[in-house]
């Protein structure tokens, strides 16, 4: 049996969880609505269960720790969604927060909220960071570095970034960076 593919978001408050539901609309993906939440609450399990029952691919799952240094709900619930045999992550949209991770992770590029590609990590407001400043800093990013996945885009908050990737505009931002992943795995 195939596996499912799927794309993961760091990010599950309601304007993250509006803006990836508009990038999956955008792009004719499926998004999992009950993967959002602020923390994630959904186990991984049960997430991976919804992801193989979507009709169409990849599929958007959401996962957030709510600020939670360390391993939190959202970091558990990911690894083990990760975990089954029967899903590929094929790309990680990390999400920038304002959280001083202790475990930060390297991006492969990051979308800016003017909507640039960037080779370098962004921060919370979606501009890129200073040079020197090599990884993305976040509350769920940590676990990324530790799964085997084949790009990860940073980006700031989704559906905030000074209003430009807000819902109302089409979530650009959000769009684009899944839009990137998409571009690599040529689908």
């Amino acid at each position: 049996m195939a596996k499912k593919r799927v794309i993961v978001v760091t990010d599950g408050d309601g304007r993250a969880k509006a803006a990836a539901r508009q990038a999956a609309r955008n792009l004719g993906l499926h998004y999992i609505e009950r993967s959002a939440g602020t923390p994630t609450l959904t186990s991984g399990a049960a997430l991976a269960a919804m992801a193989k029952q979507a009709p169409v691919e990849p599929v958007i799952v959401m996962f957030d720790d709510h600020g939670k240094k360390g391993k939190g709900l959202g970091e558990r619930a990911l690894e083990e969604f990760a975990a089954d045999p029967e899903i590929e992550i094929v790309g990680a949209v990390a999400v920038a927060s304002n959280t001083k991770s202790d475990r930060p992770v390297t991006v492969d590029e990051s979308v800016t909220k003017e909507g640039e590609v960037t080779g370098g990590p962004v921060g919370k407001s979606g501009s890129p960071e200073p040079p020197g400043h090599k990884r993305l800093e976040g509350d769920t990013v940590g676990i990324l570095s530790r799964l085997e996945i084949p790009k990860i885009v940073g980006v700031g908050d989704l559906g905030k970034m000074d209003s430009q990737d807000a819902v109302e505009k089409g979530a650009l931002i959000t769009t684009r960076a899944i839009r990137e992943i998409l571009d690599e795995q040529q689908m």
